[in-house]
């Protein structure tokens, strides 16, 4: 016998389960909200958008809120972990920087609406206290990621660091969230710029030798 209550088994295997569904769900109400926004989206409309009913995601998720948190939460801890890979493989500082910048272009090329969508959260926990502590830990853990790629860059390249960990957050989101909208604007440059704009702040953030600033 090990002590343990049998009853405490089915007990953590219906939390499993539970927690299996929301993340299901998560990912079907992921689209909808991604192309519609946090304003223009409710349950309903987003259980016409999917195969499960209103009372389902009621049922899994208190509210909107509540939903739309889940999921930012969740795509974006698999965004650290992408460019968490890329740190853990580069093995040099000028492959670092090629990768880090050639991942940016992509996530933002192939999915814009969801990074809308987080900025659309973000911008929205300005006015919606329930929505801040999620937004803000979720900033949290963007700024530590960027943090280990700068650092470890700054490790490769044997140069000091030449800006703090929260300032180096915002040069890169910044530029992020600038490249976006020209994107969604349709601008042709806009991922080309992002890639070299990618690039310089590497330089800028450590004492690395710039570069040539892009034109745009």
């Amino acid at each position: 016998m090990t002590g343990v209550d049998v009853n405490d088994r089915p007990a953590g295997q219906r939390a499993d389960k539970f927690a299996e569904r929301r993340h299901e769900l998560a990912e079907a109400a992921l689209q909808t909200l991604a192309q519609l926004g946090y304003a223009r989206t409710s349950l309903r409309e987003i259980a016409q958008n999917s195969a499960f009913s209103h009372g389902v995601l009621h049922y899994y998720f208190a509210d909107k809120v509540d939903l739309l948190t889940y999921c930012i939460h969740q795509y974006k801890a698999q965004c650290v972990l992408r460019y968490d890979r890329i740190v853990s493989k580069a093995t040099t500082a000028d492959e670092l920087a090629e990768r880090f910048a050639d991942g940016l272009v992509a996530t933002l090329r192939e999915e814009g609406n969801l990074h809308r969508l987080w900025y659309d959260l973000r911008s929205q926990a300005m006015f919606d206290e329930p929505f801040r502590a999620d937004v803000l830990e979720i900033d949290e853990s963007l700024e530590r990621m960027i943090w280990r790629i700068v650092t470890r860059y700054a490790e490769l390249a044997d140069v000091p660091m030449t800006a703090t960990s929260s300032v180096a957050y915002a040069v890169f989101d910044g530029a992020f969230q600038l490249a976006l909208l020209r994107h969604l604007a349709g601008q042709p440059n806009a991922l080309d710029d992002l890639r070299a704009h990618a690039l310089l702040v590497l330089t800028h953030v450590t004492c690395t030798p710039t570069v040539a600033e892009p034109v745009s």
